[in-house]
């Protein structure tokens, strides 16, 4: 299992409502037959010192392997990135995970 992280820099608009309404359901539906196990939205709230959050947004998207993420972004990507501008400016940084074995 690995975690994507899809996250979007705070500053520019992000219309949540849109997000959590079309995009993660157009995620979902496209990616779950192709090894999308789960998918989580977290919203930043801040650090540790008070300061603004440094990612407004993040997606964490379970699959089954990296091989199962790259397939369904062959498959579905340019349907699901096209759809960024819908409810933001703000980049997408996409980041790939292992989950760290505790001893």
């Amino acid at each position: 299992m690995i975690l994507v992280s899809v996250m979007y820099t705070t500053g520019p608009r992000f219309d949540m409502g849109y997000y959590l309404s079309h995009h993660m359901p157009l995620v979902r539906e496209r990616w779950s037959a192709l090894g999308l196990h789960d998918a989580k939205v977290v919203k930043g709230a801040g650090t540790p010192d008070g300061g603004a959050a440094p990612f407004q947004v993040m997606a964490l998207l379970t699959f089954e392997s990296v091989e199962a993420f790259q397939k369904a972004v062959a498959a579905h990507g340019e349907e699901i990135f096209a759809d960024i501008p819908n409810f933001t400016e703000a980049p997408a940084q996409v980041q790939i995970n292992d989950f760290a074995e505790s001893p």
